[in-house]
Formats: C-alpha cells, structure tokens, sequence
C-alpha cells in the first residue's frame, strides 16, 4: 500500500444503483467514503489515504487484510473446484475443514452445520434447537428466548429472537411464541468498569420468571451473545452466564451463544466459551471463521443434539434444512488458511497478551469532552457519548465523519463508539488509534 489505486481511485461511480445496507443512503451519496485497497491493518480511500482500520471491518478480518496465504488459497481452490454441492454430495475440504475446527472445541462438540453468514447460522441454530426436542418426543418445546439488545443477524428468526428495535419494527409481528431477558448494561451501577463489571449477575434470575410465566416444557432454547457486541459492547457481568447455564440445565433448555463477534480470537481465547469457561450446548460462528475474505457462518452442536436426529430411520434424510452454499469450496479453503495464520502467528495468545494495554488506552478516555462511559473486553472496546438533546446518534456519527478525515475507521451504533482492530495491531497501532479518537473527541460540539 505504497500508493493510492489510480485505476480504483479515478473511475467515475454511479452510486446509485446500490441500495446499500444499514446505511443514510442520501446522506452517502452527498460525500462518499470509498475503500477501494486493504493491507494489514489499513485500508486505502479513494482519495489515496491511508485508514487505520478500528473495526476488523465488521467485526471480522481478525487476522489483518490481504493476508497472503489466505488469498492464494482461495486463488488455487478457484482454479481446481469453484463450486460442489454438499445436498448428498461432497467435497473434500468441507469435511477437513470440519474436523479442524471441532479440534479447536471443548470435549462434546464435534460436530458442524455450515452456513453463509451469522444471520444464517443463527436462524439454522434456531431450527436445530426446535427440531432436536421435536426429534426426542417434546416438540411442545417450540418458545425461544433472547434478550433486549441482543443483536443475532437479520433473518426472520435471528431479528425474533434479537432485541434492537429498529431491527425489528418495520417487519410486524416477527416469530410467535419469543421472549426477552433484560439487557445486562446499567450505566449507574457499572460506568468505566474494566472488563467484566462486578454488578448484574441477577440479571439472569429474570429467566426463572420467564420459565415461570411460559412453563419450561414449552421453551427450546436460550441464545445471548456473550458479549453483545452490535448494540453497543455490552460486557457480561461476572457470574451472569454461569447462572445462564445453570438455570437452562435445571429446566432442559438449551442454551446457545452467538459467538460471531466473539469467536475466532476476539477476547484472547479461540471462542467466548473458553474465555468464560461456560459451555452452551449451540455455538453460532461467521466472520473471523474466513477473515472475511469469503462469507461463511456455521453452528457447532454438542454430541447429544446431533445424535438425537441420528436415530430416524434408515434411508431418511436427519435435518431437512442447508443452504446452497453450505460448505462452499471457496470458503471452505479461506477458512482453512485462515486457521494455518491464526495457529502459526499466535494471534489468539497475541490479543490476550495486548488486551492490558488496550484496557488502559480505552480508559485513558475517560474524562474527554461528552464521554460518560468506556469499557472493554479482550480487543474490543465501547466508548459511550452523552447524546445531543434532541438529536440522538449525531455526536458518535459526528465523531464517526471526523475520525475517517482524520484516517481512523471507527463504528458507532446510536451514541456508542465500538472499536474491534484486527488482532495482528501493535501497540503503535493502539497509541495511534486513541490518538485521534482522543483528538476528536476533545473537538466535539
């Protein structure tokens, strides 16, 4: 990245066209912000600068950009096998790629259902929570339980189950038969706390109530986000999963993390599960599974759940549900090489050894100009801003415009900063990301 693309920076754009995602569409096509190269922990712009990449692009290039193996693995896996069906077919990456991630595991998952995206995999874990209790002869089990700002991908069951309201209230009545724990963030009780804060592990007692109010022979499954991570870096508090677990086992629901901000390194362990040393029984994971150089997403299923569907009868089809592109060969090789950088880099035991530093370049903020909380977990950070009376989410989308002037990509959702850099950042990288932030911040109306 020596340079800008002068074919990519000088091409007229029609903007139009593209009816983009999540997005001010008018408001973009005023000024846009065009990436149009990707190196390590850059981006390019369209008008030849450098952007310090905050946010692993979504969530999910873990291991930095245009990462050579991972690229020519795709390259060579394109040029043998563009596309294979897994509808009783198969290839065989689908398969090593399978085993290698069930190796990555706690002892009783061994076995995975691909998806496309996490808002697939959630939707697929969904029917999997439904279908096994179906399948072992309580297919009253047909409730499901999220929480108020859990975000779960946009699918029908992934926006049910979800908890942020503009995600859910243009699309009527939703799921039938879905509840909602109480979100664990009160900013009076656990503002500036590092890492895990020490007040809200009643929280989870709320699901005794809903238990109570439902019945449990009619509830299938339980999913939370570890860390909630779109709605603004919600941070369990200590004891609230492991009540989670135990209030699920004493009513035989499942229990399912969407892992697909947390997995694959975020918080210095391979998954959410092994950090916090809870083990749900579904496992939704996208993202960094790929570096986000192909889309894919997959579920992870405890033994007993996928044997319970190995008992229908001989010659019959166990799960009537996949995608097209389940098991993509193209993923399926990014996914791969993607693990060989993870392993060979050590870049899990590389963000546990950094997350003392960001802790303390996240909470150096404190104090700047509208900031009225900061916390953190592992390398992801939230900085939340007092709103503008009147005007929520234009400060943090202010702050937002003024970072990527300033060659820094952050993400805000309503007047939260969330920050999650890929996992390869120095703490040159760290010392520069705050910089700015901190420089802005101190500008703001």
């Amino acid at each position: 990245m020596d340079g800008p693309s002068p074919v990519h920076a000088t091409i007229p754009n029609n903007l139009e066209a593209f009816w983009m995602p999540f997005t001010n569409n008018r408001q973009f096509k005023k000024a846009p912000r065009l990436l149009v190269s990707a190196e390590g922990m850059h981006y390019r712009s369209h008008d030849g600068r450098r952007i310090l990449d905050g946010t692993a692009g979504l969530w999910c290039v873990n291991a930095g950009h245009a990462r050579p193996k991972i690229v020519e693995a795709i390259k060579a896996t394109a040029q043998e096998l563009d596309f294979a069906p897994t509808f009783q077919m198969g290839h065989p990456l689908a398969f090593e790629l399978a085993s290698r991630l069930t190796a990555m595991l706690p002892t009783g998952f061994d076995h995975v259902f691909y998806a496309n995206s996490g808002s697939e995999a959630v939707d697929t874990a969904l029917k999997i929570a439904l279908a096994y209790h179906r399948a072992r002869g309580e297919g009253q089990r047909t409730r499901l339980i999220g929480r108020e700002r859990g975000y779960h991908g946009v699918g029908f069951g992934g926006i049910s189950v979800g908890g942020i309201v503009n995600n859910r209230k243009f699309f009527g009545p939703l799921l039938a038969g879905v509840d909602h724990l109480p979100h664990t963030h009160d900013r009076s009780k656990q503002a500036f706390s590092r890492g895990q804060p020490e007040w809200g592990a009643h929280l989870a007692d709320e699901l005794e109530r809903i238990v109570a109010l439902h019945d449990p022979s009619t509830i299938a499954a339980v999913i939370v986000e570890p860390v909630a991570g779109s709605t603004g870096v919600l941070i369990p508090p200590k004891g609230y999963l492991e009540k989670l677990r135990a209030i699920c086992d004493k009513h035989g629901l499942l229990l399912i993390f969407d892992e697909v901000i947390t997995g694959f390194g975020r918080l210095g362990s391979a998954f959410a599960t092994d950090h916090f040393g809870v083990q749900p029984d579904l496992i939704t994971v996208a993202k960094g599974i790929t570096n986000a150089a192909v889309p894919m997403g997959a579920v992870f299923a405890r033994d007993f759940i996928h044997d319970a569907f190995m008992k229908a009868p001989d010659g019959q089809i166990e799960l009537f549900h996949g995608y097209t592109y389940s098991g993509h060969p193209l993923a399926c090789a990014a996914a791969l090489a993607t693990l060989d950088v993870y392993q060979e880099e050590g870049l899990f035991a590389r963000a546990a050894s950094m997350a003392g530093y960001w802790e303390d370049a996240v909470h150096s903020l404190k104090g700047l100009p509208h900031v009225i909380d900061c916390r953190n977990l592992g390398i992801i950070a939230g900085i939340e801003l007092e709103p503008i009376p009147g005007r929520p989410t234009a400060r943090a989308f202010d702050a937002f415009l003024k970072c990527y002037e300033k060659g820094l990509l952050i993400r805000t959702t309503g007047d939260i900063i969330a920050l999650s850099p890929p996992l390869i950042l120095e703490r040159s990288h760290i010392d520069e990301m705050f910089g700015m932030l901190a420089e802005v911040l101190r500008g703001l109306d």
